[in-house]
């Protein structure tokens, strides 16, 4: 049992329910266990199998190479956004879509916090400024939708640039797509029984607890807040030259799967193979607001 004297447990409210959760504990509550794979109305109950995701997978990665060549001989380029709740996958998502790909021309950005001179500058401007040139292929580790978010739910930003935010950017998007960028808008959502399980992981696992961030244990008691950021967000950025990808991600493998098979399917790729790709599961992808619960 963890030292009563550094416990860190919280209360949380959950479906009407009052729960204390402890992450420092290291025995996971029964009643985030047995919830939460299935917690935001999960459609499966069980994880995909592994043979067939690993099949499934490697079909997909050979053509995210396919599409590799295809911007490098036309000078074409990819933006992929990532966005979703703490713990929601993102980083393993952007590790499979890049695992075989010419790090040459598809890199990650992952911003850490603007410097004193970047707080100076256009919003924007850092971001732009990691924008691929002719060929390339950028993913982004969370992006400018900081401030959709976690800003204005930790008070890091003013209310009156959350709003100028909201009321931008979808002008600042349509620049990007009519300059011929090719942008994915994807987010990732999963039940709060199912953080909380990967929060615990997070804290128990020696490989993963320098993902537990002390922003992660603010945002314990912050889910609603949360909630309503990400709503009004989904509301008003989802528009047609950039709508929201919404992905149920509380099975990492379908999320990875899906959120790939998409990619795939909105490029119109030298030598793509459908039948390869396959099918996007409707169960699991869809778009905009109306695909949260």
């Amino acid at each position: 049992m963890a030292d009563k004297t550094t416990s860190r447990a919280v209360e949380l409210k959950i479906d009407g329910k009052k729960r204390v959760f402890d992450i420092d504990n290291p025995e996971l509550p029964d009643w985030i266990d047995s919830e939460a794979f299935a917690s935001d109305d999960f459609p499966y109950d069980k994880k995909l199998d592994r043979d067939e995701y690993d099949a499934t997978l490697e079909k997909l990665q050979i053509e995210l190479v396919k599409v590799q060549f295809w911007l490098q001989a036309t000078g074409k380029r990819v933006i992929s956004v990532f966005e979703g709740r703490d713990a929601a996958g993102k980083g393993g998502a952007i590790h499979d879509t890049m695992a075989y790909m010419n790090p040459r021309s598809a890199r990650i950005v992952a911003l850490t916090k603007p410097t004193e001179t970047e707080r100076g500058q256009w919003y924007y401007q850092r971001y732009v400024a990691t924008f691929p040139t002719a060929g390339e292929f950028v993913l982004f580790d969370r992006s400018w939708y900081n401030r959709a978010g976690v800003e204005p739910v930790m008070g890091f930003c003013e209310p009156a640039q959350y709003q100028h935010f909201l009321k931008q950017t979808p002008r600042f998007e349509k620049l990007i797509v009519d300059d011929g960028i090719h942008l994915f808008k994807f987010w990732l959502n999963i039940g709060r029984e199912m953080q909380l399980k990967r929060f615990h992981d997070r804290r128990h696992d020696p490989l993963k607890v320098w993902k537990l961030s002390s922003m992660d244990i603010a945002a314990l008691t912050k889910w609603d807040d949360y909630s309503e950021k990400r709503d009004r967000m989904l509301n008003e950025t989802h528009t047609t030259h950039a709508p929201w990808t919404v992905i149920r991600a509380n099975d990492k493998r379908r999320l990875r799967i899906n959120l790939i098979r998409h990619i795939l399917l909105s490029l119109n790729y030298d030598g793509r193979d459908k039948d390869a790709i396959g099918e996007i599961d409707r169960k699991i992808l869809g778009f905009g607001p109306g695909f949260v619960k």
